[in-house]
């Protein structure tokens, strides 16, 4: 009878007499200990049943071996745990942890989805359960939010923003950027921030084709957000930003026709070049005279010759300077229709959306947002909605945890602080008991999370 190949490895360690062996030998055991928090959050939310319900299951139901919910949280799950590909599933498929994260017996259930059942799915996807998929996200996002905030919205900022994503095989629609110089799509995120707080909430992402203007399915989108906004939050203005790749004519008269508040970046041109020096010619002699980086907003009326009315510029009249380095005009440009002072505008209410750029680097590099790897485009759709999912359980537990010690922790933290924990399994007839280490460094705001999340 054949018996079991047991991994080990003997050492020896400078400074300790007696070899050292490292035997991987423990059958009830996981590295995915603290994972249950995200099972916690999952269940606050709702939010894989309520993406499980949207795709149609055309499958023959007595060939079925895992359902589609279940296979859907083995990727989502999976992503948030660091696993991004796959063919990780050949490596968890008896992990007693991930099993119990599909209520599964931790020890006697059945075995994961293989790689074979995952890319399956993946690639059985269709555009209408996509479309599905992507409103369900958002409605479990904002109803989340007005349970926890119920009439106390008053202004809700949505910020939009893209990005590259290189591709490097042979994906459906990915094409060559000349800016960003690669082979990619470009993913466009919008998030929505409630009043002052400081969490951007990612609510919904749309893969793109590799080139066309950045303004793609931006109306679209904005259209169906305004409608769910306005209906659970009927109190609250609502307000849009981004960057100088969406202020095209459509849009704006698009905005304007929703009576929204906006703020966008614009591209300087000539005709604004020339106003924005009149402003720059005292901050150049202050710079000139202090050696120091001067400032000066004003604003102006403007209409480009696609807009079909005038409308506020706020101007930024900047001289930088750096020591051993010339001195630097650094104009910059808004177009909004909010009334208040130009410093005001250009400070507090738009400089904020540069926090986008955390939020597309925990996508990309916490949850494997770029693992778009897929030779169908609407496959790598359904993993950027996975990753989205993964991220969106990060954000309620960032958003529990900000009175804890890992307050302020990004994706990568929180997994490497709550979620990577050693754990061994013991089930009992009447209960499953985690066997955690009782050295656990943030063992108390782990354990504050659980209270938490289970006490929603």
């Amino acid at each position: 009878m054949a018996t079991v190949c047991i991994a080990q490895s003997m050492l020896q360690v400078h400074g300790i007499s007696q070899p050292i062996l490292a035997r991987f030998d423990q059958p009830q055991a996981s590295s995915d200990g603290g994972a249950l928090l995200l099972k916690l959050a999952d269940d606050r939310l709702g939010l894989t049943w309520r993406l499980a319900s949207t795709i149609r299951d055309r499958r023959q139901p007595g060939k079925v071996a895992h359902p589609l919910r279940d296979l859907l949280r083995q990727r989502i799950f999976g992503l948030a745990c660091g696993y991004t590909d796959c063919n990780d599933a050949a490596r968890l498929g008896h992990d007693p942890i991930h099993k119990l994260l599909l209520e599964r017996d931790p020890l006697a259930g059945a075995a994961l989805g293989s790689q074979p059942t995952l890319s399956r799915f993946e690639n059985a996807v269709g555009r209408a359960d996509l479309y599905r998929l992507g409103t369900m996200l958002a409605d479990a996002v904002l109803i989340y939010h007005r349970e926890r905030l119920a009439d106390a919205v008053r202004l809700i900022t949505i910020d939009l923003d893209a990005t590259d994503d290189p591709t490097h095989g042979q994906q459906e629609f990915a094409l060559f950027n000349g800016y960003y110089d690669t082979w990619c799509y470009l993913p466009l995120i919008a998030t929505v921030t409630f009043n002052a707080e400081p969490i951007q909430h990612v609510v919904a992402a749309l893969l793109r084709p590799g080139t066309g203007a950045s303004t793609r399915g931006v109306r679209g989108l904005l259209r169906r957000l305004f409608t769910k906004l306005r209906t659970l939050f009927p109190r609250a203005r609502l307000r849009v930003r981004a960057d100088a790749g969406f202020a095209d004519a459509k849009l704006l008269a698009f905005l304007d026709a929703a009576e929204v508040e906006y703020v966008l970046g614009l591209a300087g041109n000539r005709r604004l070049d020339k106003r924005v020096r009149r402003c720059s010619a005292g901050r150049a002699w202050q710079a000139r005279t202090t050696e120091a980086t001067a400032t000066l907003y004003g604003e102006t009326r403007y209409a480009a010759r696609r807009w079909e009315r005038k409308r506020r510029i706020i101007m930024k009249a900047e001289v930088l300077c750096y020591p051993g380095r010339s001195r630097k005009d650094n104009p910059r440009f808004l177009v909004t229709n909010l009334p208040h002072r130009p410093v005001t505008v250009y400070t507090r209410l738009y400089c904020g959306r540069g926090d986008m750029e955390n939020r597309l680097k925990e996508l990309q590099q916490g949850v494997a947002m770029d693992r778009t790897s897929c030779s169908r485009f609407a496959a790598n759709q359904l993993r950027l909605l996975f990753s989205i999912a993964a991220y969106v359980l990060f954000q309620v537990l960032q958003s529990v945890a900000r009175t804890t010690a890992v307050g302020p922790a990004q994706v990568w933290t929180l997994r490497e602080r709550l979620l990577k924990i050693a754990v061994w399994v013991e089930r009992s007839v009447r209960r499953i008991v985690l066997h955690l280490p009782q050295s656990f460094p943030w063992r108390d705001a782990w354990q504050h999370l659980a209270r938490a999340l289970s006490a929603a």
